[in-house]
């Protein structure tokens, strides 16, 4: 019987599952895309049923187009969305309200506040993290203090809290498993990273009673098993688990300091790992663990883009110039190249490195023979800038930090970058090498080998590294001077928006 991992990858706006064969190749995959609810300007919301249906319906689509049973399935992965939020009674599993999303920005008077009271910096040194809506914690607390007798059940120990990942295993497990991953803790603002800990001063200052946390694990452990009927009376074990960006970094082999990767789906989030070494950013990144084995963590330096595949979507269903997201790459080749379009795409305001949760999109630069192909080009070219954005920010970080250089390429993966003309900018603007590997899924990847590698059938890191494999290396095609001008442009058509200087 052939060895296989089950790779469940639950994103921001669909749930997939891939199988994968001994030799980490994938053999099927299922997906499904799900509900997107806007309550109110910046306010997106999940409904968890939907999280869990469909994460159930493309576990069982993967392996009967893999064509394969349930027994020989070795080990199951998750990766998820980060810092989306859930809670749910204990006893029953109901949750008591919508999954709030990462890119939800309802909390933003909130954060202020903490701001203003002085406490961020004992938040970003213990977490890594600034204070802003995207990260879960202060999401736990608008559950706790605007849900009609959350915080009353909560005190009692009868609410749990987790990310998508710890829901996932909870309801695969039934009830059995209350477990995360270091990676998804440390997204949390309640997880000190230095001592690998949940901070009760932290709690303290978000409200949230320390019985709701789930244990800390590491990224390949035992998770628990399934529950018999999910999987036609098979109990399958969980073995890997990490966020969908740490999943990503260890997907592209990033395991040595300096080495970079940037992820392209609904959000863009550009890592660079920094060994042993939790680097203090002076240009308002994140500090974050990358993943974590043999109870060690490695962390990273990591910047955020709320918005890049997501902007596609919009083209798509907001203005409806384009019917899928492949037409982009046609459509922004025909434009015209001496048109200067700046799209600023902060639907939700702005991540790294200006985090401003209240300022809004803009598109700067309309002139009368501006059309559809100019807005497509300006939308991809804009995941392009706020790239370049994290990547000089993380570069000087690091190499003021450690005296050393960084890799000077990027392995990206995700959707977006399957665009050549989309990879082709990326290194335009960056003026820098751009790698994309042959599976650009590489967060089913990394999942897949951390299930793997704990249960036996995959090699270690460094036998795992070698069989990385290049599918397109993409170099600078612009002059520096071109790059740099545009670059300037783009600069300019984010400080018309900030709302914070």
């Amino acid at each position: 019987m052939a060895d296989y991992i089950l790779a469940i990858d639950q994103g921001t706006t669909s749930s997939r599952a891939i199988v994968f064969d001994s030799m980490l190749k994938p053999v099927a995959t299922g997906q499904q895309e799900f509900e997107q609810i806007f309550p109110k300007s910046g306010w997106v919301e999940h409904k968890p049923e939907e999280i869990w249906s469909s994460t159930l319906a493309v576990c069982g689509s993967a392996i009967n187009k893999a064509g394969i049973n349930p027994s020989q399935i070795t080990a199951i992965g998750i990766t998820n969305q980060r810092e989306t939020t859930l809670v749910w009674d204990k006893n029953t599993g109901e949750p008591v309200y919508n999954a709030i999303v990462w890119q939800d920005r309802r909390t933003a008077d909130f954060c202020e506040s903490l701001k203003i009271e002085g406490h961020e910096p004992l938040f970003t040194e213990r977490t890594g993290l600034l204070l802003d809506p995207y990260f879960s914690g202060t999401k736990v607390n608008w559950i706790l203090s605007n849900v009609d007798g959350a915080r009353e059940r909560a005190e009692r120990g009868e609410l749990l809290f987790g990310t998508v990942d710890t829901y996932l295993i909870w309801m695969l497990t039934g009830g059995d498993s209350f477990v995360t991953d270091a990676t998804n803790a440390s997204r949390t603002l309640m997880y000190n990273i230095r001592e690998g800990r949940w901070d009760q001063e932290l709690l303290d200052l978000l409200g949230v009673p320390m019985s709701m946390l789930p244990e800390v694990k590491d990224c390949a452990a035992d998770f628990g098993v399934t529950r018999k009927e999910l999987f036609d009376g098979h109990a399958l074990p969980i073995y890997g688990v990490a966020g969908d960006q740490q999943a990503a970094t260890v997907g592209q082999a990033c395991f040595e300091p300096g080495m970079f990767k940037s992820t392209y789906g609904t959000g863009c989030f550009a890592l660079l790992n920094t060994g042993d070494q939790c680097v203090r950013s002076r240009n308002r990144l994140l500090s974050t663990i990358a993943y974590q084995l043999d109870g060690k963590p490695t962390y990273a330096l990591e910047g955020s883009i709320f918005i890049a595949g997501a902007v596609v979507q919009w083209l798509r269903d907001g203005l409806q110039i384009i019917r899928s997201a492949s037409e982009t790459e046609a459509l922004a080749s025909r434009a015209n190249p001496e048109n200067r379009v700046y799209l600023v795409p902060a639907f939700t305001g702005l991540g790294a490195p200006y985090w401003d949760s209240e300022c809004r999109g803009a598109i700067f630069g309309l002139t009368r023979d501006t059309g559809f192909a100019d807005l497509a080009r300006a939308a991809l070219r804009s995941v392009g800038y706020q790239t370049r954005d994290l990547y000089e920010a993380m570069r000087s970080d690091w190499e003021e930090s450690s005296g050393e250089s960084a890799n000077a390429v990027m392995r990206i993966d995700g959707g977006m970058v399957a665009n050549d003309w989309m990879a082709q900018s990326l290194a335009d603007i960056l003026q820098a090498p751009v790698d994309r590997p042959q599976v650009i899924e590489t967060t089913a990847v990394g999942v897949a080998w951390l299930a793997g590698y704990r249960a036996g059938i995959y090699p270690a890191q460094q036998q795992f590294s070698q069989i990385w494999a290049l599918e397109r290396h993409f170099e600078p095609l612009m002059s520096s001077q071109d790059a740099d001008e545009r670059y300037a442009g783009w600069l300019d058509a984010v400080g018309r928006v900030l709302t914070k200087v």
